[in-house]
């Protein structure tokens, strides 16, 4: 299926009509102007959120909203996608912006669409319990966590496992969660899915990462498919993908003492 995203940007240029909305009146009306009078009022019972949200198509099809809120420029709403794809669209939803917000404030520009990004995955992450994570932790309490999507089928995740035992020392803790990049058919799916059902899943996932074979079985109850989708939403698009503690999402392999930098820990 086409990316919705990929069809706003492909006819943003053109204005998009939309049905008007319907207001069951609980008794029959019988004048014409007392009609006209008292469909504003029912227009307004309801907020521009939410009539967006119910009336918002692309030729002719409902959009899958997740959630529309306001943004600091008047007329302008932030659309949140089931996908986790977002874009801005005025009160109407006959037009629609494609890209990032910025403010330009006194300290200089604030890019506020990847705020509203960085705050969906802490919230998002947050609500994923340990014992649903790939854990390495050092002996120390960590002064720091970072959560990676991971594929062990990745060579440049396989170096930022080459380094975890550093980060460790660090006081810089790692959790794993599931992208397999090729999809939930993949190699690597099945290889996580592997590492989760066995009796020690972080010495499994170390093996993994070292393109040591697994055999165990692969179909214990287990959240790689929900972790994996979780990613997509998050806006993850390759591996390994680092989410720093405020949301932040870092692409690709970061040497330990860059990463210990980035979470302010290079002069502790």
């Amino acid at each position: 299926m086409p990316s919705i995203i990929h069809e706003v940007e492909s006819t943003m240029r053109h204005r998009f009509t939309l049905s008007p909305s319907r207001f069951p009146l609980r008794r029959t009306l019988t004048g014409l102007a007392l009609s006209c009078s008292l469909l504003p009022l029912f227009a307004q019972a309801q907020s521009v959120e939410a009539r967006l949200a119910d009336s918002l198509s692309v030729n002719g099809q409902p959009m899958p909203v997740k959630e529309i809120t306001a943004t600091p420029m008047q007329g302008i709403y932030h659309v949140q996608l089931e996908s986790g794809e977002s874009f801005y669209s005025n009160a109407e939803g006959s037009y629609f912006l494609v890209g990032d917000l910025f403010e330009n404030g006194a300290e200089g520009l604030v890019n506020l669409s990847e705020q509203a990004k960085n705050q969906a995955r802490v919230e998002a992450l947050a609500a994923i319990p340990e014992s649903e994570r790939f854990v390495y932790r050092g002996v120390e309490e960590p002064r720091a966590t970072v959560v990676v999507f991971t594929d062990p089928t990745c060579p440049y995740c396989e170096r930022l496992h080459e380094s975890v035992p550093e980060l460790n020392e660090r006081g810089i803790a790692v959790h794993y969660l599931a992208f397999p990049r090729a999809g939930m058919n993949s190699e690597a799916a099945t290889t996580i899915q592997r590492a989760w059902c066995a009796d020690n899943r972080s010495e499994a996932m170390t093996r993994a990462q070292q393109r040591q074979p697994l055999s165990g079985s692969a179909s214990c109850d287990n959240p790689v498919g929900e972790q994996y989708e979780l990613g997509l939403e998050l806006g993850v698009k390759g591996t390994p993908a680092i989410i720093l503690p405020d949301g932040q999402m870092v692409p690709g392999f970061v040497p330990p003492e860059r990463l210990a930098a980035m979470l302010g820990l290079d002069d502790e």
